[in-house]
C-alpha cells in the first residue's frame, strides 16, 4: 500500500527563473506573458526596466518565481551601476537562467555576459525572440551561431508578443527547476506592493509621452497612498535632475503633466480594479542618478 501511495504522489517543483539579456529584446514582454499580468512596464525605449521584479506562477505541483531584470548596459553613473547589480545577482541566485536575445541584435553585444553564462552551473534556456521579424534561413543561422556561443543552452526560437513557442519554453522550465516546496503562498503574484506599481505606471507614461533624454532623468516616488472602500488616493512626486526638465515635464499651462496623470490614472484603475484619485508634483533633485542617498530612497540598493 505504501508503494502505491508513493507512486501516485506528485513531485512538487519550485525554483527561481531569472530572465536576463540586453535592452529591448523583449524580456519584460516574456515575463508578463508567463505571469499573465503586466507586472513589468513595457516601452520601445531602452532601460525601461530599472528594478528586479518578481512574478510568481503557481500550480498544484509547482511554483515558478520569475525575475525580470534591467537590460545589460555599461554603466555611466550610479543608477546604472545599481541596475547592473540586479543583473549580476540574478545570475548568481538562479535555478534556471532564461537569456533573451532577438533576431536583430549583434552577437558580440556585451559578450562578457555570455562568457559569464558559460561558467555557471545553472541550466540556461536561450530564447531567440521576435522571430516573426525574420525568415527561416536567417533564423537557422542564428541558432547555429548561438549554439557555438552557448553550447550548453537549450535554444528556443519564439515570439513573446505573438505567444509563439512559449508553451515549449514553459515545459522546459518546469523540467529544469528542482524539486522542493513553494517559496511563496500559492495565491501570491509578486513580491512588490501597490505603491511600487503605481510609481512604475507613472514612469511608463513619462517614457511614452516625452522624447530624448527626459525619461532617463526622471524617477517617481509615491509620497502618500491612502486606501478606502471606494478608491485609492495617491500623491506622487516626479523627480528630475535639472530645472529645465521640470518645465518640460509640466508643459505649457500644465498640459503635459495633466496628460501623464490622466493616462496613469486610467491604467492604475485597470491594474488595481479600483477608482484612483491621482495628484502629481514635480521636484528638482540635482544629479539624483549619482546621489547615493537618493538612490537608496528610490529602492536602488548600493550595498
Amino acid at each position: 500500500m505504501a508503494n502505491d501511495l508513493q507512486a501516485t504522489t506528485k513531485v512538487h517543483r519550485s525554483g527561481f527563473v531569472n530572465i536576463i539579456g540586453n535592452p529591448n529584446v523583449g524580456k519584460s514582454t516574456l515575463m508578463n506573458m508567463f505571469v499573465g499580468e503586466n507586472l513589468s512596464i513595457i516601452t520601445e525605449k531602452s532601460q525601461t526596466t530599472r528594478h528586479r521584479i518578481l512574478g510568481i506562477v503557481s500550480g498544484d505541483d509547482f511554483q515558478i518565481v520569475y525575475s525580470d531584470t534591467p537590460g545589460i548596459i555599461k554603466p555611466k553613473y550610479r543608477l546604472q551601476s545599481s541596475m547592473m547589480k540586479f543583473v549580476n545577482t540574478a545570475i548568481g541566485d538562479a535555478d534556471v537562467i532564461v537569456y533573451v536575445t532577438d533576431v536583430i541584435e549583434k552577437f558580440d553585444k556585451n559578450i562578457e555576459y555570455i562568457e559569464k553564462l558559460n561558467n555557471i552551473e545553472a541550466p540556461i534556456i536561450l530564447v531567440i525572440n521576435k522571430i516573426d521579424l525574420t525568415n527561416q534561413q536567417i533564423l537557422n543561422n542564428l541558432v547555429e551561431q548561438w549554439q557555438k556561443l552557448l553550447p550548453q543552452a537549450f535554444i528556443y526560437p519564439a515570439s513573446a508578443l505573438e505567444k509563439f513557442n512559449l508553451d515549449n519554453v514553459f515545459s522546459k522550465i518546469l523540467e529544469l527547476i528542482p524539486e522542493g516546496p513553494a517559496y511563496y503562498a500559492k495565491d501570491e503574484l509578486t513580491d512588490r506592493n501597490l505603491r511600487f506599481f503605481a510609481s512604475e505606471i507613472i514612469r511608463e507614461k513619462i517614457l511614452l509621452c516625452y522624447q530624448k533624454e527626459i525619461p532617463y532623468c526622471v524617477e517617481v516616488s509615491i509620497e502618500n497612498f491612502i486606501e478606502d472602500k471606494k478608491m485609492y488616493t495617491i500623491e506622487a512626486v516626479i523627480h528630475v535632475a535639472r530645472e529645465s526638465q521640470k518645465g518640460i515635464i509640466i508643459g505649457q499651462a500644465g498640459k503635459s503633466l495633466k496628460r501623464v496623470g490622466t493616462d496613469a490614472r486610467k491604467d492604475m484603475e485597470k491594474f488595481f480594479d479600483k477608482k484612483v484619485f491621482l495628484k502629481l508634483f514635480v521636484k528638482v533633485d540635482p544629479d539624483w542618478r549619482d546621489n547615493e542617498r537618493q538612490l537608496k530612497k528610490f529602492g536602488y540598493n548600493q550595498d
